[in-house]
């Protein structure tokens, strides 16, 4: 007699909610960096109302890494998050080599997150709404990703 418990080959392959909302957010993620991106090369102004104060986040010596936006750089790497979650899900047999890439590039963006929400916080003294966004994507893709890891861990 079969088990139940163990998955056939098209479960393993459908796409889990943690996974869907991997997804959702890493083009939230994608969606705010490319804004502040393009406000940072068009020198317009970030709409934040009465939120916060992105223009003095935007505006700082911590919005660039040698001349390129910081949101370029986030941008990129939620591009290259989307891209292996792709892979995650189209390609079985990689599937454990790009959870554990997502794992890696999502751990970095949630690192240098909390880097530039302190810089946020102790050195400018100024919040942006959009840059909180981003670093709280992140961080839940890598939460996600953790628990997608556990999962298969479990299922193996």
């Amino acid at each position: 007699m079969a088990s139940s418990s163990i998955p056939s080959d098209s479960a393993s392959r459908r796409p889990t909610v943690n996974w869907w909302l991997s997804i959702g957010l890493t083009l939230l993620g994608l969606g705010v960096s490319a804004y502040l991106t393009w406000v940072k090369l068009t020198g317009n102004t970030a709409s934040c109302g009465t939120v916060g104060d992105c223009e003095s986040v935007n505006n700082s010596r911590y919005a660039e890494i040698g001349g390129v936006p910081i949101a370029l750089f986030g941008a990129l790497s939620y591009l290259v998050l989307l891209a292996l979650l792709l892979i995650e899900h189209r390609r079985p047999q990689t599937a454990e080599t790009a959870r554990l890439m997502v794992f890696g590039v999502s751990l970095i963006g949630t690192l240098y997150s909390a880097y530039l929400t302190y810089i946020e916080v102790a050195v400018l003294r100024a919040i942006c709404p959009y840059c909180v966004a981003s670093a709280i994507a992140v961080t839940a893709v890598l939460i996600l990703c953790v628990l997608r890891l556990r999962s298969a861990d479990t299922d193996a």
